[in-house]
């Protein structure tokens, strides 16, 4: 039986809520998560989902591309090499579409199997630990706002869903655009970029800071880009965008300082507004930065009592598995559950461009600030065997760790599957190993992972 004290609400259906409504559930809660739009959240329907579908074939392009140095040619039926390799972007855009759709039923299929009741419609924090959806009324002991975020528009470059899109848009392509313009150079924009650019389609990518990828290591956005660049991306580095239009089938982006550039889409990455206003916080008393963010403590939570908020509409990490596991620690605080706080110093992410960026722990731009002493080796992933095998030359394995006791406390690494290869690290900097300990566990060989114990090797003191 439930008892009536562990009422729980969640609003918002993504990593965020679905996740900790399976953890209540599981500690015997009675959950109802009101959802707006669709299980599964932008993660599933509009994000991660669709984009990392989009850029498995991308993967296989780039792969096919490079598969003349391994040995293997195209041929036509006549035995003539074959002139192009041309993807059928309708075809790639409905699968995408139909594994989103599949992969949100599967979430919602398993709430159900967990006594979870799911309600449709938009929610809303009443006064009292209550949330209203239309003119029912739901009281709570604890309310969860994983509301999500929203791509970030400007009145100078308005989407129009068909030339002008923005990243929740672009499924709806079935034709491939003649030449692309990504405005934005953050993960969004660098994932589109690539991905297109190995679709086969001319990519512009602009952007307003001197490199790509600002926010991640120096050495994982040079190599970013030198490999773009070098497979035909035109990148526009230091150039603001000052406006979007478009006229007929012409899409021109003016930046700031007169120059303009032309293509036939465009594609806004500007980040994300939180999904906030008229949730009625404010009566509610939860507070929220100037950006529109649910402020939360490491226990997710807000400044109302008995009110979490998870995932984006907080703002700490925008990735789904922190909105998953902010959820999680929500549910566990609320249900007097072992939980320890979030620690985003174990977090593992990954960029997925071509090559892959992932990266876990302490950073090196942190370690150049002075933040941390830490000790660094990076070892290029051209001398490893097995890529050698696979005609990869691109890409590195960097490891830190802390001086005099070795424990390593963070790792870059830039390939292909980079987002495979970082798990070894983030285990290590999860349980506090050394680098004698990463350096000495078997890797087989020949394999890329080889190259992360080769490069703890190199940590070794004496």
């Amino acid at each position: 039986m439930h008892s009536s004290s562990n009422r729980v609400v969640i609003i918002g259906g993504g990593p965020g809520g679905y996740e900790a409504a399976h953890v209540a559930a599981q500690l015997g809660a009675e959950v109802t998560v009101v959802d707006r739009d669709g299980i599964g959240g932008s993660a599933v329907l509009t994000d991660c989902v669709p984009s990392k579908t989009l850029i498995a074939t991308a993967e296989v392009m780039t792969e096919v591309a490079d598969a003349a140095e391994l040995g293997i040619d195209f041929l036509d039926h006549e035995g003539d090499a074959a002139a192009a390799l041309r993807v059928d972007l309708g075809k790639v855009n409905a699968r995408v579409q139909k594994l989103a759709a599949d992969q949100s039923a599967d979430i919602a299929a398993r709430l159900e199997r967990d006594g979870v009741r799911v309600v449709q419609g938009r929610g809303q924090v009443g006064p009292d630990l209550t949330v209203t959806v239309g003119d029912e009324a739901f009281p709570a002991d604890a309310i969860l706002l994983a509301t999500g975020a929203s791509p970030r528009t400007l009145p100078s470059a308005q989407p129009d869903g068909e030339r002008i899109l923005t990243w929740e848009q672009v499924y709806d392509l079935t034709e491939v655009p003649e030449k692309l313009i990504v405005v934005g150079s953050g993960v969004t924009g660098a994932e589109f970029a690539s991905a297109y650019l190995a679709l086969g389609i001319p990519v512009t990518l602009v952007s307003s800071r001197d490199r790509v990828l600002p926010g991640e290591d120096a050495d994982a956005s040079a190599v970013l880009e030198e490999v773009a660049t070098r497979r035909g991306m035109e990148v526009l580095g230091q150039s603001r965008m000052e406006s979007v239009t478009r006229d007929g089938d012409t899409v021109t982006v003016t930046l700031t300082d007169g120059r303009t550039v032309q293509g036939s889409h465009c594609i806004l990455a500007l980040g994300s507004v939180p999904n906030t206003a008229d949730l009625g916080l404010e009566a509610a008393g939860v507070a929220t930065d100037d950006g529109g963010f649910v402020k939360v403590d490491r226990v997710s939570r807000t400044s109302a009592r008995g009110v979490y908020a998870a995932g984006d509409c907080t703002g700490v990490l925008m990735l789904a598995s922190v909105a998953a596991m902010q959820g999680r620690i929500a549910m566990w605080h609320f249900l007097g559950d072992a939980v320890a706080p979030l620690d985003l110093k174990k977090v593992s992410s990954n960029v997925f461009t071509a090559p892959e960026i992932a990266t876990v722990g302490w950073s090196q731009q942190a370690v150049d600030a002075g933040e941390i002493e830490a000790e660094v080796v990076m070892l290029p992933l051209g001398g490893n065997a097995r890529a050698k095998m696979q005609g990869v030359r691109d890409g590195f394995v960097k490891l830190f760790c802390r001086p005099g006791t070795g424990t390593i406390i963070g790792g870059v690494v830039v390939g292909p599957r980079a987002s495979e290869l970082i798990h070894p690290v983030a285990i290590a900097v999860a349980e506090s190993l050394t680098a004698d300990q990463l350096a000495q566990t078997f890797t087989v060989y020949p394999s890329m992972s080889g190259s992360i114990a080769e490069a703890a090797r190199r940590l070794h003191r004496f």
